[in-house]
Parts: C-alpha cells; sequence; structure tokens
C-alpha cells in the first residue's frame, strides 16, 4: 500500500502548535533567555572593535578587555542615569497633586457644560487617583531594581561571550563547507543586526539631544530622564515614539498646562518625524528586512514572549528567528519574500514560476544591464551546380 501524502492544513496546524508551546516555553524562562540574547546582541554590535584590534596584531586579552569594557560602561552609565531620574521622578510627583486636582475641575467644568451627568463624571473621577500614579514610579522604580540584579548575570555573559567570540569566529568558518546556508545566514544575521543598532543608536542619539534641547528651553522638569527614555523607545518598532512622548508631554501638563503641553508635543513631533521619516531611511534603507505587518507582528509577540526587554529587542529577535528558520532552509525561500514584503526577491535558485532563472534575469536582479545575445551566424549560400543528364539523342 503506497504511503499517502500529509495533508497540508494538518502540517500547518501542527507548526502551529509547536510555535505556540515554544513561545510560551520562552516566556516562562524570559528572565534567562531575555539577557542571554540582549548579551548576544551588545557583543554583535562591538564586534567590529575586536576585528580591528586582530588586524592590527593586538594581543587576545586585549581583543576580550576593550570590546567588554565598552558595553559595561554603556550599560552601567545608562542604568544609573535611570535610576537617578527615576528616583527624582518619584519624588517630584506628589508635589503635582494639587495641580491634578485642579485639571480634574476644569475637565468637570468642561464636559458638565456639554451635557455630561455628574454622575458619570463621579464615576470617572473616581477611577482616576493620583497615588495610582505615584504607585506606577515606585513601579518604575522597582522595575530598575530589577534590572540591576540582572545586570550581574548580563555583565557575566558578556565577558563569556566575548571570551569565545574568536572561537566561535573559527567554528563558522570551518562549517562555511558544510551547512553553508546557515552560516551564511547567521553572519547576515549578525550584519544587519550590527547596521540596525549603529544607525538606529546614533540618530537616536541625535532625537534624544535634540528633545533634551526642547524640553530644557520649554523648562520641562527632569529632561535628561525623558532624553534617556528617548533613546531606550527608540529601539521599539511602531509606538516606540508614542511612548516616549506620553510621560514628558503629561508633565509638561501638570507644570505649564496645556499649552506647554502641545509645544512640547510639536517639538518632539518635529524633531522624530524629521529625523525617522525622512533622514534615517536613506542610512538604514532595507538593513531590516522585515515588513511593516511583520515588524508590528514581532513588536506584539515579543513583547508577550520578553516583556518590555522583547519589545526593545524585537527586531534583532525577529531577524535570530528569519535567520534559524527561514534563510538557512533553501526551499523557504517564498516565506523570504513574504516576511520581507516588497522589499523580498525571488530566490536565485529559481524563478518565480518555478523554473530556473535566465541569465538575463539574474544579471537584471543584480543591476547590470544583461549581455548581449550573440547573434546567429549567417551561412553563406553555398551554390549547388546540376549536371544536366545527357541527352539521349546525341
Amino acid at each position: 500500500m503506497r504511503d499517502r501524502p500529509v495533508p497540508r492544513a494538518l502540517i500547518v496546524l501542527l507548526g502551529i502548535a509547536g510555535a505556540v508551546i515554544a513561545l510560551f516555553g520562552m516566556r516562562e524562562v524570559a528572565s534567562i533567555l531575555g539577557p542571554v540574547f540582549l548579551a548576544l546582541v551588545l557583543v554583535i554590535a562591538v564586534s567590529p572593535v575586536r576585528g580591528w584590534l586582530d588586524r592590527r596584531g593586538a594581543p587576545a586579552w586585549l581583543q576580550v578587555a576593550v570590546p567588554f569594557t565598552i558595553v559595561v560602561l554603556v550599560l552601567l552609565g545608562m542604568v544609573a542615569v535611570l535610576t537617578v531620574s527615576a528616583t527624582q521622578l518619584a519624588l517630584l510627583l506628589p508635589e503635582y497633586a494639587a495641580e491634578f486636582q485642579k485639571l480634574l475641575t476644569d475637565a468637570q467644568n468642561f464636559v458638565t457644560a456639554r451635557g455630561v451627568s455628574n454622575e458619570q463624571i463621579n464615576r470617572a473621577i473616581q477611577a482616576i487617583d493620583v497615588g495610582r500614579v505615584v504607585g506606577i514610579a515606585q513601579s518604575i522604580l522597582s522595575s530598575l531594581l530589577g534590572v540591576l540584579s540582572s545586570l550581574f548575570l548580563i555583565v557575566v555573559l558578556l565577558l563569556a561571550m566575548c571570551l569565545d567570540a574568536p572561537v566561535t569566529a573559527r567554528v563558522l568558518a570551518h562549517g562555511q563547507h558544510r551547512q553553508p546556508q546557515l552560516v551564511t545566514a547567521l553572519t547576515t544575521f549578525a550584519q544587519k543586526t550590527r547596521r540596525y543598532l549603529i544607525v538606529s543608536t546614533v540618530f537616536g542619539l541625535i532625537c534624544a539631544a535634540l528633545d533634551v534641547a526642547a524640553l530644557s528651553i520649554l523648562g520641562v522638569p527632569l529632561p535628561l530622564l525623558w532624553g534617556v527614555l528617548a533613546l531606550i523607545t527608540n529601539y521599539i518598532p511602531n509606538v516606540g515614539f508614542v511612548l516616549g512622548l506620553i510621560p514628558p508631554a503629561l508633565l509638561a501638563l501638570l507644570d505649564g498646562g496645556v499649552k506647554e503641553m502641545l509645544l512640547v508635543i510639536g517639538a518632539y513631533v518635529a524633531i522624530n518625524v524629521v529625523v525617522q521619516s525622512f533622514i534615517l531611511p536613506k542610512f538604514l534603507g532595507d538593513a531590516v528586512g522585515l515588513s511593516t505587518t511583520m515588524t508590528f507582528l514581532s513588536l506584539l509577540v515579543w513583547t508577550f514572549v520578553l516583556g518590555p526587554l522583547g519589545a526593545i529587542l524585537a527586531i534583532p529577535l525577529s531577524l535570530f528567528a528569519r535567520a534559524v528558520l527561514v534563510d538557512s532552509d533553501p526551499s523557504a525561500g517564498w516565506a523570504s519574500a513574504l516576511i520581507s514584503g516588497p522589499q523580498g526577491q525571488p530566490s536565485s535558485a529559481t524563478s518565480p514560476s518555478g523554473a530556473p532563472p535566465s541569465r538575463a534575469h539574474t544579471d537584471a536582479s543584480d543591476g547590470a544591464a544583461p549581455p548581449a545575445q550573440p547573434q546567429p551566424q549567417v551561412q553563406p549560400h553555398t551554390q549547388v551546380h546540376r549536371t544536366s543528364p545527357p541527352d539521349p539523342r546525341a
């Protein structure tokens, strides 16, 4: 009896079930998986420093010490700024309780004049409590303490990965002959992640500096905290700008009223729209290789799995998943094009119709004009001289 093929619907259902099980399993170990991947991304970001030292003939210990020191100093600096600023915020919020109540009273008078009943207004006001805002600030401090507690784990992982970086490079070079697709996919993941981090960090620093300057001019309290927050939320795709705007805008509303809040919103929109919509795409290009829909879905999925750290690492995590599951499989070219959206190109192994690509199609995809096809040579016409038969009358 011939084996019957497995139905495609069953394969799809099994794949979805496996993905759900894997995601929930990663969620259970998020406190370990998040720091591990963060350390990996940071090591990838500073790997050009190790390569530069290697080409200059630096000793092995220096190739490990310099990248490790750079990453640790950056982490400690950001954690210190966030901790000090969040502490100041927690102490500052209770001072705005009177302004908050005044805003609620003004809002109540405004909606009452528009015909809303007092009973509905009272229920809405009872749901709003200034103590909850202070509680949110305290929860932020608690989460920062959690980051500090996991900072030791991140530092140890960074040291271990920096020590293993030369060995990992040799292993990948040796495996190029046995698993070329997998090694190429991992190399592409590292290159795309590095470019994404470098470009996003540079322009994030520019946006953060301009935001701090604008907030300082407008007189909004704690401008350095909001600048660091803008830098961190810069790595969150799609909604990072909004998340970085809400806290300073609300504080400006409490500190200076609606006019100051609108000025803050206008300054943030002007700075971020110009930098992220017009300047950043020219430098970043299609380095990410993810469509807009896949980027947003990545944000939702990885935030669900790893929490806030997953939102920050959504793009590198998706690039890693694509490298392992899609780019390393020669038969998954259709999935690569689907994930990349309009930027995805058909696989070089087959044309869209499934046939091998022609030479002209391959050259056109490389950006070069196809070579001229040789013209068939015309054979010279050879005149055949026929000998007439002899005349029988002769």
